[in-house]
């Protein structure tokens, strides 16, 4: 299987399955020296973990990170980052029912198709369990982007049709993680919350949308010509499961201005050269202009639902396929710190190419 290494630069590699042994990955690109806050990877661990609220799917797991090469005495040596997370809470018995059916919106008929077998315990591969890889290298990331004084803030946005439409500047992103939709909206959050408990109810799922802003970037990052910084925030985002959506600045509204309402005029300050506007998303030419950078990354309604629907099965025949054991009703409240750690690894990764750039 190839595709299991992003980046350029600083790379991640990661390996596992959803009920195997263990998950895990390798960092290589990573500067030596960083001073490695091994709490602070493991709060955005826990973030992401399941079985953390009633909205979410009830598998235990402690998603303890263990870090096995590549730190010495606290520090990245520059050498490739080892880690795994053990496996300790599979029911595997629980997908014992799906082995030879192919479950509506799911991998398994097209892994069927194109490698001869698939791992059916929970998706093996395919099972966003693997998403936890992610944000431990995404969260190794983040510290290296704290040296540049860039800040990331992801939060949901919307649920369902229900959305928090305020501005950037309006939101304490303190909020965002003091309750278990993770919307910094209090008020807004109960609504979500309410309204994804109900669809669990109905043995239903729904799915959501997550805003994410960067700050204080540095103007520069991005090489196009195919490797346009927006472009690879989109494949970060899209690589990510149940993602069906990405759209930055003024994205889908853009089509209904004309150029003079969404061109953004230069102006002259005391920090330099900045916009009067930014429809552009804080990106130009597929370059960091150095103003805020904002997309928005949609996630589908979670696939496996405890209805019964109709499929067919490894040969062919009709069948009826319901889901069993612990799923999440939406997939957002969990997936925050996974979209925050895919942005982080596209930006450092950037900021180290650019630096090569100008030597």
């Amino acid at each position: 299987m190839a595709g299991n290494t992003f980046g350029k630069i600083f790379q991640l590699t990661t390996f596992g399955e959803s009920h195997g042994v263990a998950i895990g990955g390798i960092i290589d690109g990573c500067p030596a020296e960083l001073e490695v806050d091994f709490e602070f990877i493991q709060t955005e661990l826990d973030r992401r973990k399941p079985g953390q609220s009633k909205l979410t799917t009830q598998r235990k797991e402690e998603d303890k990170v263990e870090f096995l090469s590549g730190i010495f005495e606290g520090k990245t040596t520059g050498t490739p980052i080892g880690f795994q997370i053990k496996n300790k809470d599979q029911k595997s018995k629980d997908y014992s029912h799906i082995q030879d059916k192919f479950r509506p919106s799911h991998a398994d008929y097209t892994y069927e198709a194109k490698y001869g077998n698939r791992d059916y315990r929970g998706g093996g591969r395919s099972s966003a369990r693997e998403t936890a890889c992610r944000v431990v290298a995404g969260a190794i990331a983040q510290l290296v982007l704290k040296h540049q004084g860039v800040e990331i803030y992801s939060y949901v946005q919307q649920v369902g049709s229900i959305a928090l439409l305020q501005e950037f500047n309006e939101i304490d992103f303190s909020q965002t993680f003091q309750n278990e939709v993770r919307c910094p909206d209090g008020e807004m959050a109960k609504k979500m919350s309410d309204f994804i408990l109900k669809v669990k109810k109905e043995g239903d799922t729904i799915g959501g949308v997550i805003q994410t802003l960067v700050k204080n970037c540095p103007v520069g990052l991005g090489e196009p010509v195919f490797d346009k910084l927006h472009a690879d925030l989109a494949k970060a985002m899209l690589s990510i499961n149940a993602v069906k959506g990405f759209e930055y600045g003024s994205g889908f509204c853009a089509p209904e201005m004309r150029g003079s309402q969404h061109n953004d005029e230069f102006k002259q300050t005391e920090e330099g050269i900045r916009t009067k506007t930014n429809y552009s998303g804080g990106i130009q030419g597929g370059i960091s202009n150095g103003e805020d950078i904002y997309f928005r990354t949609a996630f589908k309604p979670v696939a496996t639902i405890m209805k019964s629907q109709a499929s067919v099965d490894k040969n062919g025949e009709e069948t009826e396929v319901a889901g069993k054991g612990r799923h999440d009703a939406c997939v957002v409240p969990r997936a925050v710190p996974i979209v925050t750690a895919m942005t982080a690894l596209v930006l450092v990764d950037h900021l180290l190419r650019s630096r090569i750039s100008k030597m």
